[in-house]
């Protein structure tokens, strides 16, 4: 990977190489993180980041689960989203800010100093080439995700990927393009990184915050489009076996975008490609961006600003 040239670090933009932090970091040994990923893309009146303050918010808000102190606020946080691209020269790209527990202390409730960064690089298709418009081949984990009471799934928390990565790298090492966890309870929760979709007869199913699931910022830019367009949308718990039985599916997330499902653990899904209402809902996203579809709720907030 060729890594950009800038980077914004604890207030200032630096050197890539130059933003580092101590091996002994509370981070490092304990998962004390909470991060983002944000999308910056190419629109006819310039490159605009998607749903910047949405995600800074909820970064400021995972930090709060997990009662790290934040010396940046949102406007800040914007700021450093803005400049770092500028400094990077990118339009289109994604954008990672994280705040982590640093060097200061060894315990697990050690008060350690909070280290904020933001990193951009340029990103395609985070399941690979052609996926989006070809889908992928997804499989249920043996793995779980974990009970609503031990570990707060609302937060984007570095320690909560753990459980992404088990799934995702099982799915990679049997033959699939993604897995897809169920939640303590044995009903569906979500991908490794991503919510799902699931379109029963023209609406939209979806599982509940409540499964064990991150409430994903692209998740309910495609609840807020399909109502706009008058197409049904349900949240419901949703058992393991409708996977298999649902005309189309999808999964979506920043970096997933809208990712269509071709088959669940070998099983063919609908006609094993992208549905009607998958490409539908994919044309209302993806037309946020070429002006098709209008940013009726001002989530293009430009880097020029």
């Amino acid at each position: 990977m060729q890594y950009p040239e800038w980077i914004w670090h604890n207030g200032a933009i630096k050197p890539w190489a130059d933003a580092t932090t101590h091996v002994m970091a509370h981070a490092l040994h304990y998962g004390s993180s909470v991060f983002e990923g944000i999308r910056c893309y190419d629109t006819a009146n310039g490159a605009a980041i998607f749903r910047l303050t949405d995600h800074n918010r909820r970064l400021l808000a995972s930090a709060r689960i997990y009662d790290m102190p934040m010396p940046y606020d949102v406007e800040q946080l914007n700021t450093a989203c803005r400049d770092v691209l500028k400094a990077n020269h990118f339009g289109k790209a994604y954008l990672r800010p994280i705040a982590f527990r640093g060097l200061g202390g060894f315990g697990l409730s050690a008060d350690t100093p909070t280290d904020v960064a933001v990193a951009t690089w340029q990103m395609g298709a985070y399941l690979g080439d052609g996926v989006l418009e070809q889908g992928i081949d997804a499989c249920v984990s043996s793995w779980q995700r974990f009970a609503p009471n031990t570990l707060p799934a609302g937060a984007k928390a570095g320690g909560n990927y753990l459980s992404g990565q088990l799934v995702a790298r099982e799915a990679r090492r049997l033959g699939f393009g993604e897995g897809i966890a169920l939640a303590s309870t044995g009903l569906l929760s979500e991908g490794a990184g991503e919510n799902l979709f699931l379109v029963f007869e023209g609406a939209l199913h979806t599982t509940p915050i409540s499964a064990a699931l991150l409430n994903g910022i692209t998740r309910n830019t495609i609840i807020r489009l399909a109502r706009d367009a008058g197409i049904e949308v349900v949240e419901r718990d949703l058992p393991r076996e409708y996977l298999y039985l649902c005309d189309e599916l999808f999964m979506c997330g920043t970096a997933a975008e809208i990712t269509p499902i071709r088959s669940v653990d070998g099983r063919q899904v609908g006609t094993g490609k992208a549905g009607p209402l998958t490409q539908q809902m994919q044309a209302l996203f993806f037309g946020l961006f070429d002006g098709s579809t209008p940013d009726t709720y001002k989530w293009l907030e430009p880097v020029e600003s």
